[in-house]
């Protein structure tokens, strides 16, 4: 009785998350994603209200990676673009993307989600260095692992850092958090009839300069085949819905 008391126990799922597609995914959100309706730097509650999203796709089971962009505080190609030595302005952007990581990590270990962040450049003293098969076993740890500090080298932003990073861990998808609901094939805020593609390809992507990622990570995310999946991130329960096979968003394949 006892034994097949244990058998019942263990067989039975939790709905939710035997619907789950993926089992390990890669957040990708802007550094301006924290901001909130702020004009610069971070927004606590904005913060806080993407970590309660991402906990309640961990709770479903799934392995996350994150990577947050840093032009909340910096963006490397905006100082170069004023007159400052491109490396030297790509590495102070690089270095915004740890703050903004650090301020996730607080907030999801406040809500009792485990968390590393893991960068590209070293230091020590903030933050684990970038070992993949340590971030690997985080994840098999069910920790959710931030990238921080791109991929550690000028001229390359953190779309490709996060296709380079969700590759290397074996990512099933990419997520990208944006603020509208999809790729549209012209920019929705400003023309009302723009559409909306529920399905798009790289190559399409790519001849059309749709804006989901730049060139790098789409060529990277096609060479692998790895899917992305561009939502909104300001809809509540967004991220956690289309794991589960809802709402609406646009996958970028083939």
């Amino acid at each position: 009785m006892t034994t097949s008391d244990t058998l019942v126990t263990e067989t039975v799922a939790d709905p939710e998350v035997a619907e789950t597609k993926y089992s390990r995914v890669l957040l990708k959100i802007s550094g301006e994603a924290l901001m909130g309706d702020q004009g610069f730097g971070l927004h606590p509650p904005t913060v806080q209200r993407i970590a309660e999203e991402v906990k309640t796709v961990h709770d479903m089971g799934v392995e996350i990676c994150m990577v947050i962009g840093g032009g909340n505080i910096f963006r490397g190609l905006q100082g170069s673009a004023q007159g400052m030595e491109r490396t030297t302005a790509d590495y102070m952007g690089m270095l915004a993307t740890v703050m903004n990581a650090l301020a996730m990590q607080s907030a999801l270990e406040e809500i009792g989600v485990f968390t590393r962040v893991i960068s590209a450049i070293p230091m020590d003293q903030v933050c684990e260095p970038y070992i993949r098969r340590r971030a690997v076993r985080h994840l098999e740890k069910k920790r959710v692992c931030i990238f921080a500090a791109g991929t550690g080298n000028p001229y390359f932003t953190t779309d490709t850092a996060a296709t380079l990073r969700a590759n290397e861990m074996g990512c099933e998808a990419i997520f990208k958090g944006t603020k509208v609901d999809g790729v549209y094939d012209k920019d929705p805020v400003k023309f009302p009839d723009a559409q909306r593609y529920d399905v798009v390809s790289y190559d399409d992507v790519l001849a059309k300069r749709l804006g989901v990622m730049d060139a790098s990570a789409i060529a990277l995310a096609r060479d692998n085949n790895l899917p992305i999946i561009v939502f909104s991130l300001d809809e509540p329960g967004g991220f956690r819905g289309i794991l589960a096979g809802k709402g609406t968003y646009t996958k970028v394949e083939g």
